[in-house]
């Protein structure tokens, strides 16, 4: 019975998998988030806080502090949060290595949106993300952000900022250090100008004491089926609580 329904779901596109973290990669972010006794997430490049959303429809009941530059997304992103008496929409602003001002380049999807420009290995697999326009936002150090919201948190940090984590990590050394795990984005091949590579990703993580804990497909080639880009999470496994 079950590989009948399996077919069919197949037959349209869709699939049929047990929630275990071996199958799911939101049953791997539910598990870490217990394993680490995370109560802080950190959602960097939070867009309208679909992330968010995520964390709570997983059961996740601690306090989110949501970064978003642009301005529509930034107001939707508000709007959900209101509701939220544990979930923050902080100040609109960018995340790097400085602060000021900077050009963000707007996704026509809103979530593809990056400081970066796209490269062709980017537009062509996903067209609907070519750039619509840009916008111009503040820019913050993730430290100057997060002053006075870590001593004594579990915190999870998690950057979604399109070719840009390196610079947000840059601004984030004592972020870093506190943080018990990493959600971020490992790009396969370049995606935007001038971004980390997998390996030098790798390498920065491996410096800041954290290891791989989780690696699961995010974006690949609608037609020939190769992964671009795969979401990680990157973990202190001296951190975990007790009992893990």
């Amino acid at each position: 019975m079950k590989e009948m329904v399996r077919r069919g779901l197949r037959a349209i596109g869709y699939d049929l998998h047990r929630f275990l973290p071996t199958s799911s990669p939101d049953a791997q972010i539910a598990q870490a988030l217990r394993t680490f006794g995370i109560d802080l997430v950190l959602d960097v490049g939070a867009n309208t806080g679909q992330y968010g959303q995520l964390l709570r429809s997983l059961g996740y009941a601690g306090r989110i502090m949501s970064f978003e530059p642009l301005g529509e997304a930034h107001r939707q992103l508000q709007a959900t949060t209101a509701r939220d008496a544990l979930w923050t929409a902080a100040r609109r602003t960018a995340v790097g290595e400085q602060d000021g001002e900077i050009t963000i380049n707007i996704a026509g999807n809103s979530a593809s949106s990056s400081i970066r420009e796209m490269l062709d290995s980017h537009r062509e697999a996903a067209p609907h993300s070519a750039y619509v326009g840009t916008e111009t936002v503040p820019i913050a150090r993730l430290d100057a952000l997060t002053a006075g919201l870590l001593a004594g948190a579990a915190t999870l940090l998690k950057i979604d900022t399109q070719g840009y984590e390196a610079q947000v990590m840059a601004g984030g050394p004592a972020t870093l250090a506190a943080a018990r795990a990493v959600q971020v984005e490992l790009s396969l091949l370049p995606l935007y100008k001038g971004q980390a590579s997998l390996e030098e990703m790798l390498a920065l993580m491996a410096g800041h004491g954290l290891v791989l804990w989780a690696i699961w497909p995010g974006f690949a080639d609608p037609v020939t089926g190769r992964v671009l880009q795969a979401e990680a999470v990157f973990a202190r496994p001296d951190t975990a609580a007790p009992g893990r």
